[in-house]
């Protein structure tokens, strides 16, 4: 009981050390949360400084190279059956598919309250699929650009940094959304054969925390790199 419940009701409240403790015990009770999700939430508040961190030098360097950017309508264009390139085509396609995995996860994370196992499993498979399928798309702009001869250490059109911000930026939040769609085929494994049933899917939504922060992350980075 903390110090202003013990004077309402008129009960002598501790003091000293013994008094703090146990104030900040109620506090730790009344402002309780799951660890899981705090602990996701830390490591997710982590991730972000490393973004950042990747951004910003992203900008730095393309601000002040001596040789011309790369445009990215130009080096991201896609043709098909012999047609002229489209500029961005894929980078779109992939955009859209993750954006739609964003709201296959919200449903799933409904379900999952609801306690509606079969509809949570579904769609946290269509989840992973869908993510699954932006890193095959993403492996295919790679080879595609290790074909036109874009290395970390050059490219033919302009500035030889382009290859290492871009391979390191993209490839960082590749390896994201490849160990999101690990952790999804696990959990959705773990929630169909029934170790939830008892404690909740609270696991679904911690997953869902992680799957949307990465799927946030990629519009910072379709903006920065694909727009600008």
């Amino acid at each position: 009981m903390s110090q202003n419940e013990a004077v309402s009701s008129g009960i002598p409240s501790a003091t000293g050390m013994t008094g703090f403790v146990q104030d900040w015990a109620a506090d730790k009770q009344t402002y309780q949360v799951p660890w899981g999700k705090a602990m996701m939430w830390i490591f997710l508040v982590s991730d972000t400084f490393i973004f950042s961190c990747f951004l910003v030098g992203y900008m730095t360097v393309r601000i002040s190279t001596a040789d011309p950017w790369p445009l990215a309508t130009e080096v991201f264009a896609l043709s098909f059956f012999g047609s002229d390139p489209i500029p961005l085509i894929l980078i779109a396609i992939m955009t859209f598919v993750l954006i739609t995995s964003s709201g296959t996860m919200a449903l799933a994370v409904n379900f999952g309250y609801r306690r509606d196992k079969k509809k949570t499993v579904l769609f946290m498979l269509a989840t992973a699929a869908l993510g699954a399928t932006f890193v095959g798309m993403q492996v295919y702009e790679w080879s595609k650009l290790i074909g036109y001869g874009v290395r970390p250490w050059g490219n033919p059109w302009g500035a030889e940094q382009f290859g290492a911000v871009f391979y390191m930026i993209t490839g960082f939040h590749g390896l994201h959304v490849s160990a999101g769609v690990i952790y999804l085929l696990i959990v959705a494994r773990k929630v169909a054969r029934g170790d939830y049933d008892k404690k909740g899917y609270e696991i679904v939504e911690i997953t869902g925390l992680y799957w949307h922060f990465v799927d946030l992350v990629w519009v910072f980075i379709f903006a920065f790199f694909y727009l600008l």
